[in-house]
């Protein structure tokens, strides 16, 4: 049996490909980087693939389930990823199979009816929770300090906003603003996925900077755990996803069992999304999931300026245009100082 390898496959082997992950109930992922294919002859007896760090569309031939195949699939594509630098990796099979790969050193992180998602870290989603800030034990870097909207003290209620800030609007912070004055303390998780045209640096710092004057509110990392290439991939392909596709179940699973139960966060707060239907889908399926862990989804007015939503896409475009006059109306002070200084704006 010959181990044959693609970056990724094309042609004629790409389609082999399909057809044998059609024929054991897969599909072909895109932003499959590398593939390999356990070859009997003309024939693929097993097959697996990776992208992003995650171990995708990995199966054996029906009639060859028991030969340890998909395993020896797996072996190499670990080999793979340890090449290129690549070492806490990600799978994903059918609820059913987490046995096979537990075996391989790959432990569950949540489950869906259609989906199981592993790592290959020892309970490393707990131990990311179990490293972020508490309040009353808040780190000076992770803490907005100073006075003024204070949060409503003993309203029993922890809160939090997922956001990507790319970069930190007024329309954040009056978002985190209305949250922090209905919560005891307010988590403010700044995606850690680097997609977006602010690095993940400089995003985190520009929301601590815009809520330091808001004592109650702590800004936490996600990880590759919430709204990431792992758990929701559509988030970074808004140009080519489709809203009636969008599947957020895995996604918001890992925020109700691993983030907010451990913290005690018993309502979430979100902005309506009248422009964006990839986030408007997964603000629809946000409240239709977390009621059932007895989380509270708020969903918040957008703030407007001169008659249109505050978006940090309109910022965007106001940056791209050099028009730093309409761009300070939307942005706080500290985004503005950075935005006019890395770009080259004039007061």
């Amino acid at each position: 049996m010959e181990m044959s390898c693609g970056y990724p496959f094309r042609g004629a082997a790409l389609e082999k490909l399909r057809d044998f992950l059609r024929d054991n109930g897969l599909d072909y992922d895109d932003r499959i980087e590398f593939s390999v294919c356990l070859m009997d002859g003309e024939a693929i007896a097993a097959a697996g693939s990776i992208g992003g760090g995650v171990l995708r569309c990995v199966a054996a031939a029906r009639d060859r389930q028991n030969e340890g195949l998909a395993a020896s699939v797996v072996t190499e594509l670990i080999h793979h990823a340890a090449r290129e630098g690549r070492h806490h990796l990600f799978l994903f099979t059918k609820p059913g199979n987490g046995g096979l790969f537990s075996n391989l050193g790959f432990y569950p992180v949540a489950e869906t009816g259609e989906a199981l998602l592993m790592e290959n870290k020892k309970e490393g989603v707990r131990r990311f929770v179990a490293s972020l800030s508490r309040p009353g034990g808040k780190s000076a870097a992770a803490v907005g300090k100073g006075a003024g909207a204070a949060g409503a003290a003993g309203t029993g209620v922890t809160g939090a906003i997922v956001a990507n800030c790319n970069p930190f609007t007024l329309g954040h912070l009056y978002l985190v603003e209305t949250a922090a004055r209905e919560c005891d303390a307010l988590h403010l998780f700044i995606l850690s996925e680097d997609k977006s045209e602010f690095s993940v640096e400089v995003r985190r710092e520009l929301a601590l900077r815009g809520t330091a004057h808001i004592p109650n509110v702590i800004v936490q990392p996600t990880g590759p755990y919430l709204v990431s290439g792992v758990t929701f991939p559509d988030y970074f392909l808004k140009d080519s996803a489709s809203p009636e596709a969008v599947n957020t179940e895995l996604d918001l699973t890992i925020f109700a069992r691993h983030f907010a139960d451990p913290l005690g966060i018993t309502r979430r707060y979100v902005g309506a999304e009248p422009l964006d239907p990839v986030t408007a889908a997964y603000n629809r399926q946000m409240r239709r999931i977390l009621p059932r862990y007895g989380i509270q989804v708020a969903e918040l007015l957008r703030l407007e300026q001169r008659g249109a939503p505050v978006s940090a896409g309109r910022v965007r475009r106001l940056l791209g245009e050099k028009n730093f006059a309409a761009l300070k109306e939307l942005v706080p002070p500290a985004s503005f100082d950075y935005l006019v200084s890395r770009y080259g704006g004039k007061n």
